[in-house]
């Protein structure tokens, strides 16, 4: 998978081109990237990592997730990929410093409303915009916290466009705490009107970006069984992508188990403070405690509707983490085959033993 990778960045330089696509003004000085794989727990960290010192709102940027697909499959050069995610960065904090592109829907995660701090928003609609603007982030060096699916298997050309300054949080989760979610959507990759997904063509089907070079294996496979391969090639993409950074671009990616933020944030929000520049203040623990973290149980979440919509289900009363694990392990069993479930049933221990020792009982 590594050499894949590096197949990948060598191929994409060669893609006709006139001209090198650059970008050498930079406005934003500091930024966060939230990503990982549905269903991680990116909406439970990525408003606390919105509450500390200086950290701006959780912005969306489905255009950087795009451009890095087109990355991915070969259609786009490594230094356009660079310039675009540099251009739309800066313009994200450009926007966000006048309250432009501000989501204002009261039941989205991504509302202000849903943000410790929303007044800030409002306040900046009445002030001065263009250059003031500017020299206001200058003088107040904001953190941009920008948030991506699939955050890590892009992660090569995000490094390379940001440089320094930057801190990519990665969530990872047990893969039957992701199952339920990705059970749910994974029909409607090429096939709703509403998946935003960059697919591309396979003798007639449009399949999901992840899937390129395992086409014939997603076609066929039953729904479930799609679900547990696109889990398994996705968590290889995401390992290769890191072993291909420098040991200097490996040092800004954080990855964060979710069930151990949920349980002792402190380490992690550490870390990521130390490299932000930034701290934790009273904003951030007020939504740590609106989050629910830390927790004493792991899926002892918030009840939301967006929550239950994707399979959320508050834990049963007396049951262990390793009694919710087998529930989880019960619903994949009803419905996959016996050679995709040998498949997770491997995943699920490389991630025990790597992010659970001691969690489970």
């Amino acid at each position: 998978m590594s050499e894949n990778i590096a197949k990948v960045t060598s191929e994409s330089k060669h893609l006709t081109s006139a001209h090198e696509i650059i970008r050498k003004h930079k406005i934003t000085s500091r930024i966060i990237f939230v990503g990982g794989l549905p269903g991680c727990g990116k909406s439970m960290m990525s408003p606390i990592l919105g509450a500390l010192q200086g950290v701006e709102i959780q912005k969306y940027n489905y255009a950087i997730e795009h451009i890095c697909s087109l990355y991915h499959l070969r259609r786009i050069t490594e230094d356009a990929t660079v310039a675009m995610i540099r251009m739309l960065t800066d313009l994200d904090l450009y926007n966000l410093s006048m309250t432009r592109e501000i989501n204002l829907r009261y039941k989205d995660l991504s509302s202000i409303f849903k943000n410790p701090n929303p007044w800030r928003y409002i306040k900046r609609i009445f002030m001065n915009g263009d250059a003031e603007a500017l020299a206001r982030i200058k003088r107040d060096n904001p953190i941009l916290q920008t948030l991506t699916h699939n955050l890590l298997i892009h992660g090569v050309p995000i490094v390379r466009a940001v440089k320094e300054n930057f801190c990519l949080v990665e969530g990872v989760r047990h893969p039957l705490y992701m199952v339920r979610q990705w059970r749910l959507y994974i029909e409607r990759y090429g096939n709703d009107e509403r998946d935003f997904t960059i697919g591309f063509d396979h003798h007639g089907h449009e399949l999901p970006f992840f899937t390129k070079g395992w086409e014939d294996l997603y076609v066929t496979s039953s729904s479930m069984d799609k679900v547990i391969y696109s889990i398994e090639k996705s968590l290889a993409m995401a390992q290769s992508a890191l072993d291909n950074m420098t040991p200097r671009e490996r040092d800004g990616v954080v990855i964060v188990p979710f069930e151990q933020f949920v349980v002792d944030p402190w380490p992690y929000l550490e870390k990521i403070t130390n490299l932000m520049g930034t701290k934790i203040n009273k904003t951030t623990l007020k939504e740590m405690k609106r989050q629910n973290v830390p927790r004493s149980m792991i899926a002892d979440g918030i009840n939301r509707p967006i929550y239950r919509q994707y399979g959320w289900k508050r834990p049963k009363k007396g049951a262990t983490e390793r009694d919710e694990l087998q529930e989880r392990r019960d619903f994949v069993k009803a419905e996959a085959t016996p050679d995709a479930l040998k498949v997770l049933d491997r995943l699920c221990e490389e991630y025990e033993d790597k992010y659970m020792t001691g969690i489970l009982q």
